[in-house]
């Protein structure tokens, strides 16, 4: 016999095992030794009444042999000896683009310019210890992309780009739990994520595919609008049926390229901010309205929009990658930038929540920038992140305001407890943030903190700059063929090209981009 069900239980029946093979048993009237096989197919939490409740989607075989959970096997061609496309960049776009251009018969040259994810690890410690930034290696750039270090989250709004199961069923098959199946906001972890990203490459290699770090592009092979390949830093030319261009939002040497070998690029519009940091106790009570979420209850997030103005014009406010039970991070890609950044191990379990607390950017505020053409958004994120260096004494130790202070523009005489390794020194951000990013700020927070009570107050703190919340720069491609508009074989792809924004959306336009590279040009 087999049955679906819909639940909505209690947190301590719906998050303990024992307890909710108990209750299931009484429900269905088994006896408790009935060989029956229960799987939870969704899980949300629904904290907006005063009594939290689980809902729980889930099937029940009963003297039944279960279907396999996942229809996805990794059984991957040998396409050693096969025609090759060159990918730019080992993110999720890239790592993707590679495992679906294996699957259509195609040899993927997989660059990246940065290390291993394991070598990433000595390169992410040293910015933390001694504030020193590897331009080639740190939270942004390496095996895996800015996800692998910076959280795992893998819920995403962009339910027409791609098939959201598959992505989810390979990254079960190559070691993510199965959790990521059924969660309304699944996420792997940024402990676990290395192991996962090390087993997608073993998965490239034993197919003939090709993963090189520390390999740097430099330059397009460029022939009537049409590319050819593409010239390492060491002086290596690589040539491919097509080239898909999967760098990251970070990768700034690759838009100034493509403006200099004249490869349409335009401006894009983004975000740009602060990290608001609070203790994660006062989150779970406020969205859980109880004193303490209690052993069964995971760590609660939250997500926040408002619409402020400043000189006439509209402003949204919204938090952006809330991780609860987080860390801040330092994501500088360069020596003389401040940037930070959120992640959250796979428990969740650090004693702090964080979340970007950002502006969005008009047009008017690029205006100072427009002899930088496309650039305009790009140049005003490096001009903000080496003034909050300097300011905070042109290390990795970032700029911090109380947010009460800050709304009141009061200087902190102390700050409070943080994550954020490389330290904390007390600023007044408005001092670095220009008016049309500190003034909407003040107005949003002053919004959120009717909200959600003491959200506000000094018991947060703000944390600068968040600058990379999405590329600032789009590479224009056709909307059916995926094709750059006037570059022949060239598929800009992913976040970095302005196209996805996070490990998801990433991971499914990399499969895209390889099916249309394929469709076209084999």
């Amino acid at each position: 016999m087999h049955k679906n069900l819909s639940l909505v239980l209690e947190p301590e029946i719906a998050f303990d095992e024992a307890n909710f093979k108990t209750y299931l048993h009484k429900l269905l009237q088994l006896p408790e030794n009935a060989p029956a096989f229960i799987r939870p197919l969704k899980r949300s939490i629904d904290a907006r009444g005063r009594q939290v409740k689980v809902n729980v989607e889930l099937e029940v075989f009963i003297n039944e042999t279960p279907s396999p959970i996942i229809s996805f096997k990794k059984n991957y061609p040998d396409i050693s000896k096969a025609n090759q496309a060159i990918i730019i960049g080992a993110g999720p776009a890239g790592i993707f683009a590679a495992l679906r251009l294996i699957e259509l018969g195609i040899k993927p040259i997989l660059l990246e310019r940065g290390k291993d994810v394991k070598a990433r690890r000595r390169d992410l410690a040293a910015i933390n210890r001694n504030h020193v930034v590897n331009p080639e290696s740190n939270y942004c750039f390496g095996e895996g992309g800015a996800g692998t270090y910076s959280d795992g989250k893998l819920y995403t709004r962009s339910k027409k780009r791609g098939d959201i199961r598959r992505i989810q069923e390979i990254l079960v098959a190559h070691g993510a739990t199965e959790e990521i199946l059924m969660d309304a906001h699944p996420h792997i972890g940024t402990n676990k994520l290395p192991q996962l990203v090390t087993e997608l490459r073993e998965s490239i290699l034993l197919a003939g595919g090709e993963v090189h770090f520390n390999t740097k592009v430099i330059d397009f092979i460029l022939q009537n609008k049409e590319i050819k390949g593409v010239i390492l830093e060491n002086g290596n030319e690589i040539s491919g049926l097509g080239v898909i261009l999967a760098t990251g939002h970070s990768a700034r040497d690759i838009f100034e390229l493509c403006q200099k070998r004249n490869v349409l690029i335009e401006a894009k519009s983004y975000a740009m901010g602060v990290r608001i940091e609070h203790q994660q106790s006062l989150i779970d009570s406020l969205q859980y309205h109880r004193p303490e979420r209690g052993k069964y209850l995971p760590a609660a997030s939250y997500s926040l929009v408002g619409q402020t103005y400043f000189k006439g014009i509209q402003r949204g406010v919204f938090s952006f990658c809330m991780c609860p039970g987080g860390f801040i991070v330092p994501s500088a890609t360069a020596p003389g930038e401040l940037v930070v950044n959120g992640m959250s191990p796979s428990r969740r379990d650090s004693k702090f929540a964080n979340s970007g607390m950002v502006v969005a950017i008009t047009d008017v505020d690029l205006l100072p920038f427009k002899q930088y053409g496309a650039l305009s958004g790009l140049q005003l994120q490096k001009e903000l992140e080496q003034k909050a260096c300097v300011m905070a004494g042109g290390g990795q130790t970032a700029p911090a305001q109380l947010v009460g202070d800050f709304i009141q523009n009061k200087h902190s005489k102390s700050l409070l407890d943080t994550s954020y390794q490389p330290g904390l020194i007390s600023s007044d951000m408005m001092n670095i943030l220009p008016d049309f990013l500190g003034k909407p700020l003040q107005e949003g927070l002053k919004l959120f903190g009717q909200k959600m009570r003491n959200y506000s107050s000094n018991e947060a703190q703000i944390i600068g700059i968040e600058s990379r919340t999405s590329s600032p720069v789009r590479i224009p491609r056709d909307n059916d063929t995926f094709e750059h508009l006037e570059i022949k074989r060239l598929f800009p792809c992913g976040e970095g090209a302005g196209y996805a924004g996070g490990i998801m959306s990433a991971a499914m336009d990399g499969e895209r981009c390889a099916e249309k590279l394929v469709e076209k040009y084999c």
